[in-house]
């Protein structure tokens, strides 16, 4: 597919639409459907979609697996540092009502940050998959 231009020019052109819509996804999650995981997949797919058509190479040019494993590990310490600032605050672990003077207004900040912290570990979790199951076979060579 690496030499199919109508397949090339499409992704251009769908690619950060993709990426626009996941952060939508990301951004509408506190008051609708939607939210951090389905932001996190669909951000990992806007990356995927662009190894199946230009490659894996070129994919982890873009994205590379050193990123990847540090977006892991950096979702999972923004998810507890939201917890530990609530405990520091003088609340409960992930009490988001201790965040802001105004509860409504910590509960919506804390729900954002952890929507952050499980949207960039969830699309560094898929995109460390998709990079492990395609470039098995290829030390083989």
């Amino acid at each position: 597919m690496r030499n199919d231009l109508i397949l090339r020019v499409i992704a251009k052109l769908l690619i950060p639409f993709i990426l626009l819509f996941a952060l939508y996804v990301q951004f509408h999650g506190d008051f609708g459907p939607g939210g951090g995981f389905q932001a996190g997949v669909i951000l990992a797919a806007s990356v995927i979609f662009y190894a199946l058509i230009y490659g894996l190479d070129d994919a982890i040019k873009v994205v590379p697996e050193p990123l990847v494993e540090s977006m892991m590990a950096l979702g999972v310490l923004i998810y507890a540092g939201v917890g530990y600032a609530g405990l520091l605050l003088g609340g409960n672990f992930l009490d988001y009502f201790v965040l802001d003077p105004n509860p409504v207004h910590g509960q919506h900040r804390g729900i954002f940050w952890v929507e952050v912290g499980v949207a960039i570990t969830v699309s560094g979790v898929m995109l460390k998959i998709f990079y492990m199951f395609a470039a098995r076979g290829k030390s083989d060579d």
